[in-house]
């Protein structure tokens, strides 16, 4: 805040000074060739008309932004790249409010001002929220190409141009100019005026180490300070974030370039918005904030003892099954206690039926797991039996066959919508991240194995997932429990062949009976001695 205030002062003494000519235009120093724009007339069919989102007689909140905040000419992820405002109204109350994205990439404070912002404003009511955080494109040429450079600055600086490809005259202005301009109108309509600083780019400071803090955050901090509007500082929010993350993680929350986010970039910025909004001190927010959902991010209902960790069990049917009835299925996490000593640690196992990494990832179940970790608490990772299989279609919880770090844009064929899916070893990889993050221990866990015998022996995936797994272990350190082979080691010397191992299975080749679960966690607590891992002296004597 201290910097902020000063950055202030300074430009007001700046504003003071006469300016013997206009300044040249800020570098593109994102050197990405953004089309949106030329293709306005198929984002147009995508862009909703303005207003058109509202609910009876509540209120819209308008965005008003570039690619950062809606990306591609769709907006809808086809290149593996999300602007936030496709998340943002996982924040808000739609009974109360409606988010509406109007958008576009490709637009700079000006060239959004002359093109799009005519008609945005004919949706605009009185009582509606508009939210102005746009500037990582007013840079390139004033009158040429582009030409949709404004003035570097907040002063009152203005500038004649005639464009050179098309004759067009235009005034172009500072960058807070444009500013107060959206400013002026929204209060005119009778709405709410929100000023946020862009979102951080994937670009590190030499010295610092830390992400680079935009400029146009001192320039917007300024106009909302000296016109009375509330500010939202999105880049030191989520540069923040980025800092606080290791560089690998920091990697993913981009795509393609160092400016536009990934699906993963994207609900982190719009968590950071709406952030900014929630726990901003500024009255003239209460209203907005009254509306709003899910600031508190998800957990898991754990009761902790006093001194003890947790270790958090996480997998699919066969860590977690029904787990009730002695004839039924049970996944072996339900018979941790046999192996664990409640009165040292804390057992939960989060591990879902029929999830594969991707889709546990998906559907919040590891979110929840990463926000519910507190430091010195264990975490169990253990996936493989979904995993591989339709990516796009059938039940589209594959991945890619692989640990290296790739990834591929695939469109579902039952919703028709865009995911960027990575590798079997990739979404391992991420956990292992996450819960070290957290302060955590993270331990993987291989695969239980199948009742698939051939020539006497039980079926073994070494060169496939236990491949995956081992190369996860070499390139991050984590410890690793074999219990793939542990137990197949087990079934091999115990019963010889598929008939008599059928007392630890029950209903297909997959699933374990009760007798069959509490092998597999005899042989977890088995491999953690093995290792010597930290969490072994948490087991039962």
């Amino acid at each position: 805040m201290k910097k902020l205030l000063a950055a202030i002062t300074t430009i007001t003494f700046c504003l003071t000074m006469t300016h013997a000519q206009v300044e040249q235009p800020l570098e593109d120093v994102n050197h990405v060739m953004d089309l949106t724009y030329d293709s306005l007339a198929k984002a147009q069919t995508a862009r909703i008309p303005s207003g058109s989102s509202r609910k009876g007689d509540h209120p819209v909140l308008f965005l008003v932004g570039n690619s950062t905040m809606r990306n591609g000419t769709l907006g809808n992820g086809s290149n593996g790249q999300w602007g936030w405002g496709f998340y943002a109204h996982t924040f808000f109350d739609e009974n109360k409010i409606t988010v509406e994205n109007q958008a576009l990439g490709g637009m700079s404070s000006r060239t959004f001002y002359t093109k799009l912002w005519p008609d945005v404003k004919k949706g605009i009511r009185p009582g509606d929220w508009v939210i102005i955080s746009i500037g990582h494109n007013d840079n390139g040429p004033y009158d040429s190409g582009r030409a949709r450079a404004s003035i570097p600055g907040v002063g009152m600086d203005s500038l004649r141009v005639t464009i050179q490809e098309t004759g067009v005259k235009e005034t172009v202005y500072t960058y807070g100019e444009y500013l107060r301009k959206y400013i002026r109108e929204t209060r005119a309509i009778g709405a709410h005026p929100i000023l946020m600083s862009l979102t951080p780019r994937d670009d590190y400071d030499a010295q610092t180490g830390k992400i680079v803090r935009k400029q146009h955050t001192q320039w917007c901090a300024y106009v909302a300070a000296t016109e009375g509007v509330p500010f939202v500082d999105l880049n030191e929010i989520s540069g923040a974030k980025l800092d606080s993350y290791s560089k690998w993680k920091e990697k993913y929350h981009f795509y393609l370039d160092h400016i536009h986010s990934s699906r993963f970039g994207a609900m982190m910025n719009a968590r950071s918005a709406a952030e900014g909004i929630y726990f901003s001190e500024n009255p003239a927010l209460a209203p907005l904030k009254a509306m709003m959902v899910h600031m508190v991010p998800d957990t898991y209902p754990v009761c902790r003892e006093k001194g003890n960790p947790v270790v958090w069990i996480t997998g699919d049917s066969t860590v977690k099954n029904e787990d009730k009835d002695p004839k039924g299925m049970w996944g072996w996490g339900s018979q941790a206690y046999t192996v664990f000593d409640s009165k040292k640690i804390t057992c939960f196992n989060a591990a879902k039926a029929g999830r594969s990494a991707r889709t546990f990832l998906n559907e919040g179940r590891w979110d929840r797991v990463y926000n519910s970790i507190q430091p010195g608490d264990f975490v169990l990772l253990e996936f493989g039996h979904n995993d591989i299989g339709g990516i796009d279609k059938d039940k589209e919880r594959g991945e890619i066959a692989s640990a290296a770090d790739t990834c591929h844009v695939y469109r579902s064929a039952k919703t028709g919508t865009y995911e960027l899916v990575y590798s079997f070893g990739w979404y391992l990889k991420k956990f292992i991240d996450d819960v070290r993050e957290k302060g955590g221990i993270p331990i993987l866990v291989s695969l239980t194995p199948r009742n698939e015998w051939q020539d006497g022996k039980i079926e073994r995936r070494n060169e496939t997932y236990g491949k995956w797994y081992r190369q996860v272990v070499k390139e991050t350190g984590c410890e690793f429990v074999d219990l793939h082979n542990l137990t197949a080691d087990f079934l091999d010397k115990s019963c010889g062949n598929k008939e008599k191992a059928l007392k630890y299975f029950n209903h297909d080749h997959t699933h374990t009976s009760l007798l069959g679960a509490r092998i597999n966690a005899r042989n977890v607590a088995k491999g953690l001695k093995e290792i010597n891992s930290p969490l072994a002296k948490y087991l039962k004597r």
